[in-house]
């Protein structure tokens, strides 16, 4: 295609689908102006939003560094995402205070010490590129460092388990009923070989070489490999302490950073990840509530939605994205904000929202 057929395309997908920010943002002035190199590794960056036009984002990042080399078409559509006017500068703080409030909802009422609860971050290595454009030698080599890194954490009492790879013929390799066991857990991540947006992106690319996950023994702190980021950390646990949650996270993504080169980081956008929605803190912290009337007991999300959005949280059916209610009106409630939050702020906001809803639910 030629650029003048490429940039009438996004104008049709912008028309057509106002809610892709790759298309309501394409700059065909900067566009224009890029050598053909240039122009190619954006074509690669926004491949997936102008073949999937019901994207949101319609971008995915595929080196480190396409955030400051393309900055004049990504930083608006991050600010339009993450809701930053133009005029504030954009510069990532980084909280891990865990005891400087106390966020226990279990002191809120006796019924929510035992909720399912669950915080993740995703990070990147800088010596390789992002996940979309990695090769399957790649793939490989990234796993065999951080498997090498997880056979260190192995002897932590604290976080020691096993790796667990669906490579073939890797020396960790699980067969397919153990594979489907542990997505049926909700521990591993499921195949993504079918995603569309992740296939023209190539992020799924080779599956499944160079994918696997780490557990604990105790079964709390999780690390994917190889998903849409290097690496997802995260720890899972029942309680209603969201302090003991995030410190349980951050004491072993601590230790995880010494045993791993260094991840790609930015002053102004934090953690970079393939896809601009999960930049800043690279965080989601998500609990699962039981809102039975706020979900007219389940059947009905459209109340508990409105209400969670004035909140700054997302609600999900309790099978994730897409998903219905859960029995009981389980739902899984998350902050919506990523870049320009604190890990603490976060985790306040959580606590926050999750009081709020709950006082809603037993009002």
């Amino acid at each position: 295609m030629t650029p003048d057929q490429i940039i009438e395309q996004i104008g049709s997908i912008r028309t057509a689908q106002p809610q892709n920010l790759m298309a309501r943002h394409f700059n065909a002035a900067f566009f224009r102006s890029l050598d053909d190199q240039k122009r190619q590794r954006l074509m690669e960056i926004i491949a997936s939003g102008m073949e999937n036009p019901d994207s949101q984002m319609g971008a995915y990042a595929m080196h480190s560094e396409d955030y400051d080399l393309f900055a004049p078409m990504l930083d608006p559509m991050i600010r339009d995402f993450h809701a930053i006017p133009a005029t504030t500068p954009i510069a990532q703080q980084h909280d891990w205070n865990t005891t400087a409030q106390d966020c226990d909802l279990g002191e809120i009422d006796p019924r929510l010490k035992e909720v399912s609860m669950r915080v993740r971050v995703a990070r990147n290595l800088a010596s390789f590129p992002l996940p979309g454009a990695m090769s399957k030698d790649q793939r490989i080599e990234f796993e065999n460092i951080a498997s090498g890194a997880f056979m260190k954490l192995i002897n932590d009492p604290a976080f020691g388990g096993q790796y667990l790879s669906i490579t073939p013929g890797s020396p960790h390799e699980i067969d397919a009923a153990e594979y489907d066991r542990r997505v049926s857990a909700h521990q591993m991540f499921k195949d993504m070989s079918g995603d569309p947006y992740l296939n023209v992106a190539g992020i799924s690319a080779d599956w499944p070489f160079g994918r696997g996950m780490y557990v604990s023994e105790a079964q709390d702190f999780l690390v994917w490999v190889g998903e849409e980021d290097h690496l997802r950390v995260m720890t899972m646990l029942r309680g209603g302490n969201l302090n003991t949650l995030f410190a349980h996270l951050h004491t072993g993504l601590e230790h995880l950073q010494t045993l791993l080169p260094a991840f790609a980081t930015s002053t102004a956008y934090g953690n970079l990840t393939s896809c601009p929605t999960n930049l800043g803190a690279g965080m989601r912290a998500s609990l699962h509530l039981q809102l039975p009337n706020l979900t007219e007991n389940g059947t009905d999300l459209t109340r508990v939605k409105q209400e969670a959005k004035s909140l700054g949280l997302a609600v999900r059916g309790a099978g994730g994205e897409h998903s219905g209610a859960g029995e009981g009106g389980l739902v899984d409630i998350s902050p919506s904000a990523r870049l320009g939050v604190t890990e603490m702020e976060i985790m306040q906001r959580l606590y926050d929202g999750a009081a709020a809803l709950w006082k809603l639910e037993t009002a």
